[in-house]
């Protein structure tokens, strides 16, 4: 009689033990993606894109030919669907370069949508030197790649999400945004399509760009000592501000944060406004944020390289901009 009270207890046990795991199965946080977001990835992708076959990513380039299809082999592996049956989006600059923007979704549950971007073009190889780019734009592009990897993640455990993320690597950006400026008319245009649904991409179901430019140095801090900084450019409220300081108690973030270029109203306008791929949805009226860590004396320099990079620093910027993500979206 004992032993089979004993195997009844034991059976009880497990059933309880089975259906707590089960419940906690289904308790899906930002932070089980977190791990996705490591400093060995996040060098390894700028290693790849500021290496000497991708040439320095000029438009139009066998380097940029070569980024881009480093960059879509990546969107396919972290999930993302094609936009409109391909990845590469292929456009004139003003110039008469051919330049792709490389296009991935997530598609989500309704039929709204936020724009994730950043530029992969740099200034290429100039009289037989090799200009990198691992700050600009390197450090954004390994940013965006691990943001899909982290989002889809998430979706596979269950998480849903209401808008759809438009994950785009913009080519073009140092010949006059080109790349940001064809999607723009891509959407206007209805030439864009969820692949999923079907349903034609226009402007009034998007409801926010979210741009990474530059996010990888740590050169130019907000305060002394304080080189683990994120600088966020956007409207007070459309911009929601409160989620990133929300996303900034996390302590595997911290980060000194801002609203504007070390306190300059008129470089904050320049920047938010004028010189990176964000201008033509805000020129739109669509609200948006710049993320960046500034201009810092390397820019365009060759020692903009993949050793001029602090990885742990850019894995807490990384996470604090998935945080912030998971809140608007």
């Amino acid at each position: 009689m004992k032993v089979k009270f004993f195997h009844i207890g034991v059976l009880l046990l497990v059933s309880c033990l089975t259906a707590a795991a089960q419940s906690q199965s289904y308790i899906i946080s930002a932070s089980n993606a977190a791990p996705l977001a490591s400093e060995e990835d996040l060098r390894y992708q700028v290693g790849l894109l500021t290496d000497s076959l991708c040439t320095g990513r000029a438009t139009g380039t066998v380097g940029s030919v070569r980024s881009q299809a480093l960059i879509g082999q990546m969107f396919e592996s972290a999930g993302l669907l094609p936009a409109g049956g391909s990845y590469y989006h292929g456009f004139r600059t003003m110039t008469g370069s051919k330049a792709h923007n490389v296009v991935g979704i997530l598609p989500g549950s309704g039929d709204r949508y936020v724009v994730v971007g950043a530029h992969y073009d740099h200034i290429g190889t100039l009289s037989g030197t090799l200009y990198p780019g691992a700050d600009s734009n390197a450090s954004g592009v390994s940013s965006l790649l691990t943001l899909a990897r982290m989002f889809q993640h998430l979706k596979s455990l269950g998480k849903t999400y209401a808008h759809s993320i438009i994950f785009v690597a913009f080519d073009a950006k140092e010949q006059s945004l080109g790349g940001s400026f064809h999607l723009w008319n891509e959407i206007a245009g209805g030439r864009l399509t969820n692949p999923r649904t079907g349903q034609v991409i226009t402007p009034g179901v998007i409801d926010r760009m979210v741009n990474i430019d530059q996010v990888g140095g740590t050169e130019a801090p907000l305060h002394k000592n304080r080189p683990d900084f994120l600088i966020m450019l956007s409207e007070e409220k459309s911009g929601r501000r409160d989620a990133l300081l929300i996303a900034n108690m996390s302590p595997d973030v911290s980060l000194d944060v801002a609203f504007d270029y070390y306190g300059s109203k008129d470089f904050t306008r320049v920047f938010y406004r004028s010189i990176s791929d964000q201008k033509p949805f805000l020129d739109n009226g669509i609200p948006s944020v710049m993320f960046t860590s500034g201009i810092t004396l390397r820019n365009n320099k060759v020692d903009d390289n993949l050793e001029s990079l602090d990885y742990g620093i850019l894995r807490r910027r990384v996470l604090a901009m998935f945080y912030y993500l998971v809140r608007v979206i």
